[in-house]
């Protein structure tokens, strides 16, 4: 009996030893068939273009294809909550921004999933900042009298965003909050309505992304007042920070992570989070961020973590105090 024990327990030891052997050879294959990237937002957007670029370049560090596949809606709820539930074998990986991470939380009361346990981020690959901006015609130029501005008329100014409960809508009310300013919000469907709208002059003011607003600032259809980041934007160094402005508090930015379900291997985690960091030293794909109004900056999944875990309270805290909720 003591020998059927002691042969059993042997066999069940070198099972297990096969097992976890297997388990690491797989790992260490990765991958050995294409990568599937879900972009929660529609194509032909900012993050489904920079997605795109990204998936093209990690691709070749793989050595497999990696496809893109948009799952749009309910901000971002779907894309996000479809990868959650995937397996966590590095086969299902999510490029998102903040909307996912730190906005949903701080707007809806009950998620599909939980931001900082059911993602493992791999990096941030981008980021861009937000900015004011005015009608050309409006009569401000700085941050400073845009305060004056609105405070002369007390209730007659709105601004508008990219969409209730986004980014945009956020580092608006920051801003107005710190300037003691109180403005109606216009919420639009996406950056186009918001810009043509404030191109037209149907709205005075409106914050958005730096990458979205360059090309009619380009053009000299709309004015730049202030960037919420911490430093000047070097697609426009011309444009003051709200630090600069006065504000030091207002600091705000749109960032994009890469992320996987929560679970990987280590030997898939690490090939992962190599592939994105030679992704985003090479200079023609940063180059590519650049032109899409980008700042190619690249983080590790541990920093991406952090920033998670920083912004969370910063966005409830907002959302509560501007009472902003997803209906």
């Amino acid at each position: 009996m003591t020998l059927l024990r002691t042969l059993a327990g042997v066999s069940l030891a070198a099972g297990l030893c096969i097992s976890g052997a297997a388990a690491l050879a797989a790992g260490t294959d990765f991958p050995t068939r294409p990568v599937t990237l879900v972009i929660p937002f529609p194509p032909g957007g900012a993050t489904d273009v920079l997605g795109r670029v990204i998936a093209q370049r990690m691709a070749k560090e793989l050595g497999q294809n990696i496809v893109a596949d948009n799952r749009a809606g309910a901000g971002t709820l779907i894309g996000a909550s479809y990868v959650a539930k995937s397996a966590p074998d590095g086969y299902t990986l999510l490029m998102s921004s903040g909307t996912t991470f730190t906005v949903n939380p701080a707007i809806r009361k009950n998620l599909p999933y939980d931001p900082a346990q059911s993602f493992e981020p791999i990096g941030i690959a981008g980021r861009t900042g937000l900015i004011l901006l005015a009608n050309k015609d409006v009569p401000v130029d700085t941050f400073k009298q845009f305060v004056a501005y609105v405070k002369a008329s007390p209730d007659k100014y709105a601004y508008g965003s990219f969409g209730s409960g986004t980014t945009a809508h956020f580092a608006g009310e920051t801003m107005l909050r710190a300037a003691g300013l109180k403005m109606a919000h216009v919420p639009y469907k996406g950056s186009a309505p918001a810009m043509t709208d404030l191109m037209g002059g149907q709205i005075p003011f409106a914050v958005d992304t730096v990458s979205a607003a360059i090309p009619q600032l380009a053009n000299g259809k709309i004015k730049a007042i202030a960037v919420t980041t911490a430093k000047r934007s070097a697609l426009l160094p011309g444009v003051p920070t709200m630090a600069e402005s006065g504000y030091p508090d207002v600091q705000m930015d749109t960032w994009l992570i890469v992320a996987a379900p929560r679970g990987l291997p280590a030997a898939v985690k690490a090939k992962l989070d190599a592939a994105l960091a030679a992704t985003m030293a090479d200079p023609q794909t940063q180059a590519k961020l650049v032109a899409m109004g980008m700042d190619p900056s690249y983080s590790t999944g541990a920093a991406a973590s952090m920033l998670i875990e920083k912004e969370l309270p910063i966005m409830r805290a907002v959302a509560a105090r501007s009472n902003i909720t997803a209906d």
